[in-house]
């Protein structure tokens, strides 16, 4: 089964929707042009006790997996292009988290048109939007 099968596409969007996140932080840096790094994310999360999840997540093609001291497997899927293509295969058997999809997507697609300061404002803003949608004890606004 691979990401181009409708069965595997629905069991992903439900992992995700249950035992993932999607997000994306503006993790302040310098040796950005604004200022901010733009670093998206689609994680998903397994106790170690689960010995079929890496088998499971390689099927995927790309992303990383890593098991945390916790005894969590952490999958994540940090490349942009690659965050695109996922979400676009999985988002249409999403249920909780598409709006999350879809605002993902759309950062996405407007941190590739920056041309100028105030474009990037407005993407920290859209930015700042996605964060209302999950839960966060550090939840900040950025001005």
């Amino acid at each position: 089964m691979s990401l181009n099968s409708s069965q595997f596409k629905a069991y992903l969007a439900g992992f995700l929707d249950g035992d993932g996140s999607i997000y994306v932080r503006a993790k302040p840096n310098n040796s950005y042009r604004f200022g901010y790094q733009i670093a998206p994310y689609v994680a998903f999360f397994q106790s170690a006790s689960c010995e079929s999840f890496p088998a499971m997540v390689k099927r995927v093609g790309y992303g990383k997996i890593r098991l945390r001291k916790d005894g969590i497997y952490e999958f994540t899927i940090s490349k942009q292009d690659e965050i695109i293509d996922f979400l676009t295969k999985v988002s249409p058997f999403l249920i909780l988290k598409q709006e999350q999809s879809r605002l993902m997507l759309e950062i996405l697609k407007t941190k590739k048109n920056i041309s100028n300061e105030q474009d990037f404002k407005r993407l920290l803003n859209r930015i700042d939007t996605f964060r209302d949608l999950n839960y966060s004890k550090k939840r900040k606004r950025r001005v």
